[in-house]
């Protein structure tokens, strides 16, 4: 039983409990960036995070980012790609396309193979071909970041532009020739698309359901947008996640996720923001005043552990895939909340 214990801590990385503190409920993609996400049955980890994820985003007339935090609405844009796009070396054509959609409350599925779809209430479907070829738009930022990207053309701008009531464009990050770094003081050499600053973000299920047992009106998961979804620990326990292995590949926690003030009060399915829930009850036990006392008051919020992967910073090699039902084993952990990076 001693070899055993031992041969499985060696496969794990070293050091840690063989015993899983948990396991992955699902894994969370969002291609295009403050719209719908897509809970997808594996996920190929690459060097800018899973596969497809915020790959896309919108900008505005001066090429800056559009989010929920200034147009509620896009949390109706519903967003749907091919089914195999999410196998390992799976590489699209010509023919397939990413579709966008708006729906209000309830979302349905388009039965189209190798095409992503965007859809909104009283729209025609979008549909964006994954492989063309696409001009260059220079100037585009989102947060600190600004370079070019791909336009991904006027039939697109025209849709979004008809849905916000704005000037708008829908961009594609541009990996042949721009690199959007992760920031060195908490993940130095890592790498992101269009996210707000980390390539992952974790959550728990009890994290969720602890909150909930305290608001006055029960919210889902996707107010706090995470890419992987686990259950089976204690609430929080995610805080003080130093290192973790899934599937053999090991995951960083560097930056406690500090929540702004608008997106996890806007119902996802119907983009109408709450005026002050769940922000008001996260400030009275999740602000860094009570999570973290030695250190300045930033007057933030959180919720969920960014991450990074080890493996993402070396070539591309195979296997490197995380699914629902993965085990999670905790290999370091910190001491307290008051230690953890935010």
């Amino acid at each position: 039983m001693d070899k055993a214990a031992s041969f499985l801590s060696s496969l794990l990385g070293g050091g840690g409990s063989p015993e899983p503190a948990a396991t992955v409920k699902s894994i969370l993609i969002y291609p295009v960036k403050s719209c719908r996400g897509i809970s997808v049955p594996q996920a190929p980890v690459t060097a800018t995070g899973f596969r497809w994820d915020r790959q896309w985003m919108l900008v505005n007339s001066k090429g800056r980012a559009y989010t929920q935090r200034v147009e509620p609405k896009l949390a109706l844009v519903d967003v749907e790609l091919p089914p195999e796009a999410f196998a390992e070396d799976w590489q699209p054509t010509p023919d397939d396309h990413m579709a966008t959609r708006i729906l209000l409350k309830i979302s349905f599925l388009l039965e189209a193979l190798n095409i992503s779809v965007v859809r909104a209430p009283g729209m025609d479907t979008l549909r964006i071909p994954l492989v063309a070829e696409r001009a260059t738009i220079d100037d585009v930022s989102v947060w600190e970041w600004s370079g070019s990207a791909y336009d991904e053309g006027a039939d697109a701008a025209e849709w979004f532009s008809t849905f916000l009531g704005n000037p708008s464009r829908l961009v594609r990050f541009k990996e042949v020739s721009e690199t959007r770094l992760t920031d060195p003081e908490y993940a130095q050499g890592y790498k992101t698309m269009f996210s707000d600053g980390y390539p992952f973000l974790v959550a728990s299920q009890g994290s969720l359901d602890a909150l909930n047992e305290i608001l006055q009106e029960p919210i889902p998961i996707n107010r706090f947008r995470p890419n992987i979804l686990v259950d089976g620990c204690h609430p929080y326990a995610e805080d003080l996640w130093r290192t973790i292995k899934i599937n053999r590949l090991t995951f960083l926690g560097v930056k406690l996720c500090s929540r702004c003030k608008g997106v996890p009060t806007i119902n996802q399915d119907n983009g109408i923001p709450n005026p002050t829930e769940p922000t008001e009850t996260l400030l009275t036990f999740r602000s860094d005043e009570v999570l973290r006392p030695s250190h300045k008051s930033k007057w933030k919020v959180y919720f969920g552990q960014n991450m990074v992967c080890k493996e993402s910073l070396s070539p591309t090699g195979k296997g490197r895939m995380i699914k629902p039902g993965d085990p999670v084993y905790v290999l370091q952990s910190f001491s307290s909340s008051d230690e953890v990076p935010a």
